[in-house]
């Protein structure tokens, strides 16, 4: 069966095969998150972006084989709820943007924009989204962007009605994500529904437009 991105709570996670690498989405907690876990096919290195909740489904669906890293998206609760317990469990490494790390409830080895992280013989690209949070990160593998909260089907992530904030998202989601991948690119967000850049890059004027 193709992958759809389509999830749901409680419900088996949605699994695409790609050439190196198999990308797992399944939704976790009472807000919707959705929690991705990558591997290697080379190594079988895995992994986890956002361990927001339900420790025992994400380690139930890391099974046995051993992950090297969980990266958090950005500082909001919902996206660690379980990171603790499935570090702990694991012995993988936390990951998450220097201006975020220090809200999280582990330690965790801080990033900035433009840094790698290695995945077997894959390596993903740090892309720092401010506005959302102040360390809101994206992580990109060629043809595959995984957003967090800051991209989403229909528009950026919330900024509280804050104009600065939102100006600041704003400017990088289309400086760091639509002005340097194609439209094939498909967008993994934190929660609900995925999509594609092409599928969005039509309404960014809208978007600026509105302000949300």
């Amino acid at each position: 069966m193709s992958y759809t991105g389509e999830v749901a709570k409680g419900g088996p996670a949605d699994v695409r095969e790609l050439a190196g690498l198999t990308i797992a989405k399944i939704e976790v907690g009472d807000f919707g998150n959705n929690a991705y876990l990558l591997r290697c096919t080379e190594t079988g290195d895995g992994l986890l972006i956002d361990a927001a909740a339900e420790a025992d489904r994400l380690l139930e669906l890391i099974g046995d084989v051993p992950i090297s890293s969980i990266v958090t998206t950005h500082q909001h609760q919902d996206h660690w709820l379980a990171l603790a317990e499935v570090a702990k469990a694991t012995g993988a490494t936390p990951i998450a943007h220097a201006q975020d790390a220090p809200a999280l409830p582990v330690r965790s080895r801080e990033v900035e924009h433009g840094d790698r992280i290695a995945l077997g013989v894959l390596s993903l690209e740090v892309v720092h989204l401010r506005g959302h949070t102040p360390g809101s990160i994206a992580i990109h593998y060629p043809g595959h962007v995984f957003t967090g909260d800051s991209l989403f089907p229909g528009g950026v992530g919330n900024t509280q009605k804050d104009p600065e904030r939102f100006d600041q998202l704003y400017a990088d989601v289309v400086e760091r994500i639509f002005d340097r991948y194609p439209d094939e690119t498909w967008v993994y967000p934190g929660h609900g529904k995925d999509t594609t850049l092409g599928a969005e890059r039509p309404a960014l004027p809208e978007w600026r437009a509105r302000g949300w």
